[in-house]
């Protein structure tokens, strides 16, 4: 069940769902038009392109990043829709499940 729908009522929810889900390169944005986004609550989660991790925008980790490999994800779902996992430092909880599945 995806998003408390079940399949059997849209089976192809999912592949619409992502369609229109992108990642937003630091380099592709001017700085005002960052902070219009940020502060319009548009950009909730930054990532590493290079590793695939994703955090919370306050994450000292990602904080330190190189903005060359900086993106930006409107939610968590776009993040690991993109193929991100969880940071193992401002996600904790998510990163050990995340951990827990890829164990197995």
């Amino acid at each position: 069940m995806l998003w408390g729908l079940s399949s059997t009522m849209r089976p192809n929810l999912k592949i619409d769902r992502f369609e229109n889900l992108k990642m937003i390169s630091h380099q592709d944005l001017a700085s005002r038009d960052l902070f219009n986004q940020l502060k319009n609550k548009s950009i909730a989660f930054a990532g590493n392109r290079k590793l695939k991790i994703y955090g919370r925008l306050k994450c000292s980790s990602g904080k330190r990043m190189n903005k060359q490999n900086r993106v930006f994800f409107k939610n968590e779902m776009e993040a690991i829709a993109s193929g991100f996992r969880p940071c193992g430092h401002c996600l904790h909880n998510q990163y050990i499940i995340w951990k827990e599945k890829e164990i197995l």
